[in-house]
């Protein structure tokens, strides 16, 4: 099954044509232990239901993100970082 992502430059977009970098986490402190960078590079929450995940788009070379229902692949809306969510 494939899926429909909206880039934010250059618009709908087969996900064979965009990269998916995985959930949006936050960063350690500025001096993390080892476990903390460790929990940070490789765990993830992978909730079922809706997350915030970074997405790159191969064809403009841009990143963006998006927010996806991981149950049924419903992407719910997609942004670039430095604009608020739903913004034009």
């Amino acid at each position: 099954m494939s899926i429909l992502v909206t880039c934010p430059t250059c618009g709908p977009r087969e996900v064979a044509e965009l990269r998916c970098a995985g959930e949006v986490t936050r960063r350690p402190a500025s001096s993390p232990s080892v476990r903390e960078l460790n929990e940070y590079i490789y765990f993830r929450d992978n909730t079922a239901g809706v997350q915030r995940e970074w997405w790159f788009c191969r064809a403009c070379e841009d990143w963006f993100l998006a927010e996806r229902d991981t149950v049924t692949n419903t992407v719910h809306r997609t942004w670039h970082p430095e604009r608020p969510a739903g913004a034009a």
